[in-house]
């Protein structure tokens, strides 16, 4: 783990996943925090896209921004049919939905007991 990487809480990684969506306009952003919840992450963080395109230019925003600043990517699903992309950080797992998509799965009332940040889209996170 790099020294940078060391710098973040899962906290702070979830808010740069969100300053990295919000750059390419995602829309509907929460941040579940899980702490307590569950071993899978400490957070979610969940948004959604117009169109496949979106999906994959809002997780790829992601991907890259995450990997400049010396963080890791252990694994990310669904860039094939971009419905649904997840980006695996461990601490932060990253959900990116098509919104019917994110309707239909409705993580938000699946993980009904977690704590819920919504994420205001006209507010982007300042870059530290």
């Amino acid at each position: 783990m790099s020294e940078q990487e060391q710098e973040y809480t899962s906290h702070d990684l979830a808010h740069r996943c969100v300053h990295y969506a919000l750059e390419k306009k995602a829309r509907d952003i929460v941040v579940l925090n899980l702490k307590g919840l569950s071993d899978v992450a400490d957070y979610f963080v969940i948004c959604s896209a117009d169109s496949d395109t979106h999906v994959k230019a809002i997780a790829e925003s992601i991907d890259v921004g995450v990997k400049s600043e010396g963080h890791k990517v252990y694994k990310k699903e669904g860039m094939n049919n971009l419905q649904w992309v997840l980006i695996d950080l461990v601490d932060v797992v990253v959900h990116v939905f098509l919104q019917r998509t994110r309707e239909y799965y409705n993580l938000e009332r699946l993980w009904g007991d977690a704590e819920i940040e919504t994420i205001v889209e006209s507010h982007m996170p300042e870059q530290e």
